[in-house]
């Protein structure tokens, strides 16, 4: 049976890819996608996850738009990376497929509150407001979630957006803590293991080659997401973050990592939004999360071509 998924995300190239390899999964029950602020306004991320799934033929899977701004802070975005539209790259148009009504938060707590317990597993990409909404909101939940498989946090290569602070954790850092501290087990895919996943230009030609307007969109996307190459990654091309999870719902032996407790700093002006990671379980907490901190990238990009092949 497919595995009953809501993705969460800002799209983003890269959380653009990942929604078309989800698309291409059968393995996954996609019962909706939940957008909030993140590298782009709410505004922007909540069209271009329509663009998506229409490009992918999923009229099927509805979008609802969700938190504009963090639960405490002021909005940070990321148009520095992914373009002022967020997936530049990609033409622009106005979506045919409809915005769902209602809001993320509520979509997420009604998906739940009819689900059997343990069976949704939510894939949150961007930051976490939507999802720390819905528990605050409606704390029971929790037992619905079968676990929380997301993108976000750094520790042992440092951060992205300070020197130890990964963007979607930064960006709500307060959401992030009460994600981590909710008791449902959790896969985290930090920068970590996620700059290990580098889109070279070896993996994009083979993704060109498909030659159908799916792959054409992702080269054109990559194309300009990889054009901000920063040599700290240890070779030509930027990571691909967000299929990562994507990925590893489809074929977890591309990943390994460690059983491990996390948790978020909201309070240092040093280390604000760090993702603490308890390596080696000298606090004694619970070892809630499987901290990733290896992946197969050839495995992976031979996996999202043959899957993008699909569409």
């Amino acid at each position: 049976m497919p595995r009953p998924v809501i993705i969460n995300c800002d799209p983003g190239q890269d959380d653009a890819v990942m929604l078309l390899l989800a698309c291409a999964s059968p393995e996954l029950d996609v019962l909706g996608v939940t957008t909030v602020a993140g590298n782009v306004p709410l505004d922007l991320t909540q069209r271009n996850a329509r663009l998506m799934l229409e490009l992918a033929g999923r009229s099927d899977v509805p979008v609802y738009a969700g938190c504009d701004r963090p639960l405490e802070r002021a909005p940070i975005t990321a148009e520095a990376v992914h373009g002022m539209t967020g997936i530049d790259g990609y033409p622009i148009h106005e979506p045919a497929l409809p915005l769902a009504e209602g809001h993320a938060a509520d979509f997420i707590i009604e998906t739940c509150r009819d689900a059997a317990d343990g069976a949704i597993t939510l894939v949150p990409t961007g930051p976490l407001t939507n999802i720390a909404t819905a528990l605050t909101q409606e704390p029971a939940i929790a037992s619905k979630i079968e676990q929380i498989v997301l993108m976000g946090g750094a520790f042992g290569r440092g951060g992205n957006v300070s020197p130890v602070a990964e963007f979607n954790i930064l960006a709500d850092p307060e959401a992030a803590k009460i994600v981590f501290g909710c008791g449902r087990p959790t896969v985290a895919f930090g920068l970590d293991v996620t700059q290990q996943v580098l889109t070279t230009p070896a993996r994009l030609e083979r993704i060109r080659a498909i030659s159908t307007p799916v792959a054409e969109a992702v080269a054109g996307m990559l194309t300009y997401y990889d054009n901000s190459n920063i040599e700290r990654y240890g070779g030509p091309g930027r990571p691909l973050h967000d299929p990562c999870p994507i990925a590893w719902l489809i074929q977890p032996d591309l990943f390994t990592g460690r059983q491990v407790n996390v948790d978020v700093e909201t309070g240092s002006e040093l280390t604000d939004g760090m993702t603490v990671v308890d390596l080696w379980g000298v606090t004694g907490r619970p070892k809630h999360t499987l901290w990733m901190r290896e992946a197969d990238a050839d495995g992976l990009y031979a996996l999202l071509t043959e899957r993008l092949a699909l569409l």
